[in-house]
């Protein structure tokens, strides 16, 4: 009995311990529960506030795309977009097309004439010509190269595409590797143009146009889907598929770019095309955006439907998922709109327009003075190279933001700590007053 009683009084002064323990430090318990939640709700706030301003912290430093960093890795595109190139003036080409004209009735068998006369006429928007000239060159010396390729392409142009795609075949026959592989591109082009025209006509924007053969076979929706599923091969599981995904996208790229440089720089067909494959290619895991983005948009100022437009345009925006601008003096960051990537673009086509306006000038003052305009034009031209950077970029780059990011990741682990610190203390209250009214 003794025992017992001995063993009551000990759980009650015990008790009494736990609750004067816990009496006493009631207090500043709450007051470091309350100072802790005001804490944790603003550091919630300061994060909220910061991430407006800086923009999506999620997308990673090496997403941002500056154009000079693409341009580095495929110099030619922004030129070939903008028109800022050397290219002739269509005042050349009808200088040319008489030139051509005297110069073969002096001497027929110089076949390039042929090539020159019929390129001319190309031009200058005259194909049955160009093709016609093609057929006479054809007759004096069957089968070349060049009278092929040319044929083809002035088919093309023509819109007779099944005329087109068979000249282009022939010359791939005669020589594969010329003009680096350009034709077999181009009929890339031309079947990917056919498998989109809905009722034997060309509907534009390309993407948006779908067949059964998208649905029930390997996906295509855009040229650059198309491109690797022509040049797939079997792999060891009797699955097509491309080795180099990325080397036969450059491949592509360049054949759609000497198009661009030899044909029809702003055809809206050529410029969807491009934008399609920079959207997926490059060191960069988004491709080369920017640049695809420009191209879409020169697309969109080539088509005069303004459903056609804002198709476009809506490809252009598409293409600026993950890109960043810069904003807060330029330590903050925001997906970069289209809104300012156009304001940059549209600089850019002026800089390009003052520019060949230079050139058209010179060749109109040497056709009026008579002078011999190929070589005028060699003599001051061939030799200059258009400089990279010429263009001013206004899309400022954010500066460097290890400090901010380091910032965040602070507060991130504090407020993780902040809410396991409440968790247990939670649980320790809990247990304190579960244990007293069992009067342990």
């Amino acid at each position: 009995m003794i025992i017992v009683l001995d063993t009551i009084r000990a759980n009650m002064l015990e008790s009494f311990r736990i609750e004067y323990v816990f009496l006493i430090a009631r207090r500043p318990l709450r007051m470091i529960e309350k100072t802790m939640f005001k804490t944790f709700r603003v550091l919630l706030i300061v994060c909220l506030i910061v991430q407006l301003a800086v923009g999506p912290i999620w997308a990673c430093a090496w997403d941002y795309d500056t154009l000079t960093m693409e341009r580095l890795e495929f110099p030619d595109a922004l030129e070939l977009i903008t028109g800022k190139f050397l290219r002739h003036s269509s005042e050349f080409y009808e200088w040319r097309i008489q030139d051509r004209k005297q110069k073969l009735e002096q001497d027929p068998s110089v076949l390039a004439y042929y090539d020159d006369l019929a390129v001319a006429y190309d031009k200058t928007g005259q194909h049955q010509m160009a093709i016609e000239t093609m057929q006479a060159k054809n007759a004096i010396e069957p089968n070349l190269y060049e009278t092929e390729a040319n044929l083809g392409t002035f088919y093309i142009h023509a819109g007779q595409l099944e005329q087109g795609i068979e000249h282009i075949n022939k010359a791939i026959a005669i020589n594969p590797e010329a003009h680096f592989g350009r034709e077999i591109y181009q009929q890339d082009l031309v079947n990917y143009v056919r498998l989109r025209q809905k009722d034997g006509k060309t509907v534009l924007p390309l993407q948006n146009q779908f067949s059964e053969e998208d649905i029930f076979d390997w996906p295509v929706l855009n040229f650059k889907d198309y491109i690797l599923k022509v040049h797939a091969v079997p792999d060891s599981d009797s699955e097509p598929a491309v080795e180099n995904i990325n080397e036969e996208l450059r491949k592509a790229l360049k054949g759609i770019q000497g198009m661009m440089r030899f044909g029809h720089y702003d055809s809206p067909i050529l410029l969807e095309a491009l934008g399609d494959i920079l959207s997926n290619i490059g060191e960069r895991a988004y491709g080369s955006q920017q640049l695809a983005a420009r191209a879409y948009l020169k697309a969109s100022y080539e088509v005069e439907d303004e459903e056609v437009k804002q198709a476009y345009r809506k490809l252009a925006e598409e293409s600026l998922s993950m890109q960043l601008e810069s904003t807060l003096g330029g330590y903050g960051r925001q997906e970069l709109s289209l809104d300012t990537l156009e304001k940059s673009f549209q600089q850019e086509l002026a800089e390009a327009k003052a520019w060949h306006d230079n050139l058209h000038q010179d060749e109109l003052q040497w056709i009026e003075t008579g002078q011999d305009v190929d070589a005028a034009f060699a003599q001051k031209y061939y030799d200059e190279v258009t400089p990279l950077g010429d263009y001013a970029n206004k899309i400022e780059a954010p500066k460097s933001i290890r400090m901010l990011e380091l910032f965040f990741v602070s507060m991130i682990f504090f407020i993780i700590l902040s809410g396991i610190a409440l968790v247990i203390l939670g649980i320790r209250k809990s247990k304190y007053k579960e244990d007293i009214f069992k009067g342990k």
